[in-house]
């Protein structure tokens, strides 16, 4: 079973998202702020993150800095920000898709499961 690290701050959504993701297969962990993020990151590495980009604590851009300076864990940032720079931005920075708020939960797990047959296929590229 796939787990996936959750890191928004609005409970509504953290609480539905969990909710779909779970009734979908995958174990979630899920967080509000960017701090506990990362600490959780170092006690139970994910399959997938889901980041949001405007947390508390540590923004998301910052955390997925910290988490690609020695990680190569799927990041799909999932926000309200939607200009173009905003998501070019959040690419450059390492994440490995962009969804903009408000989202279709079907298009989200397709994305979750692209990112997941992308990290699987280079795991067995390295063998």
């Amino acid at each position: 079973m796939p787990h996936v690290l959750l890191v928004d701050d609005e409970d509504t959504l953290r609480d539905s998202l969990s909710y779909s993701l779970q009734k979908e297969g995958y174990s979630v962990t899920a967080v509000a702020d960017g701090r506990s993020a990362i600490k959780q990151f170092h006690k139970q590495v994910p399959d997938v993150i889901l980041l949001d980009l405007m947390l508390p604590e540590i923004d998301g851009m910052e955390v997925c800095w910290r988490i690609r300076a020695f990680s190569n864990v799927p990041i799909v940032m999932l926000t309200a920000k939607d200009e173009d720079t905003d998501k070019i931005w959040g690419l450059e920075a390492g994440a490995d898709d962009y969804i903009t708020k408000p989202f279709n939960i079907r298009e989200l797990l397709a994305r979750i499961k692209a990112v997941l047959r992308r990290r699987d296929q280079n795991n067995l590229e390295q063998l």
